[in-house]
Formats: structure tokens, C-alpha cells, sequence
């Protein structure tokens, strides 16, 4: 699990210097960086609940948080959910 996890953040980070979205303007938390896209929050949790099946709920409401904080867009949650488990699927067939 743990192998997967890291693959997916360090791929999500190379995507968010790729692509460069800025946050929502209007973000109820402060954040570390000001990019927002894919969520590494949701492609995380999600690349840990691949792993560990029962974790899908937690991975869920994790990337909904991050929209009710506004801290993200519904695509950055969309798109980091789908990166992470993309890539727990790949890490583990490798």
C-alpha cells in the first residue's frame, strides 16, 4: 500500500507542476502551495483504498472535503481519485 501511495503523490505533484491550475480564489483554509490540480488528497486516499477495499468511504469523504473547503474543484477530486487509483492499479502489477 505504502508503495502505492508514494507513486501516486510523487505522479499527482509532476501533474500539478504540469498543469498549473491555481486554488479557488475563496478557499476557507489556508494551503501549503496554489495549485490545484488533480487533488493529491484524493489521489492518495483513493491509491490507499485500492489497496484496502474498506478504506473507500474515508477516501471519499476526504476529496469531498476538500471541495466543501473550498480548497479544490469537483474535476480536482474527479481527476485525483482517478490518478490514484490508476496508478495503485499499475503499482500493483509491477
Amino acid at each position: 500500500m505504502l508503495r502505492s501511495v508514494l507513486a501516486a503523490y510523487g505522479v499527482n505533484q509532476l501533474m500539478k507542476v504540469i498543469v498549473r491550475r491555481p486554488r479557488p480564489v475563496d478557499k476557507a483554509v489556508e494551503t501549503m502551495t496554489e495549485l490545484s490540480y488533480p487533488s493529491a488528497h484524493a489521489a492518495t486516499s483513493f491509491a490507499a483504498a485500492r489497496a484496502v477495499p474498506p478504506l473507500y468511504p474515508a477516501a471519499l469523504a476526504m476529496a469531498v472535503s476538500r471541495v466543501v473547503l473550498r480548497v479544490h474543484y469537483t474535476s480536482d477530486i474527479v481527476a485525483g481519485a482517478a490518478l490514484g487509483t490508476a496508478v495503485a492499479e499499475l503499482a500493483d502489477r509491477s
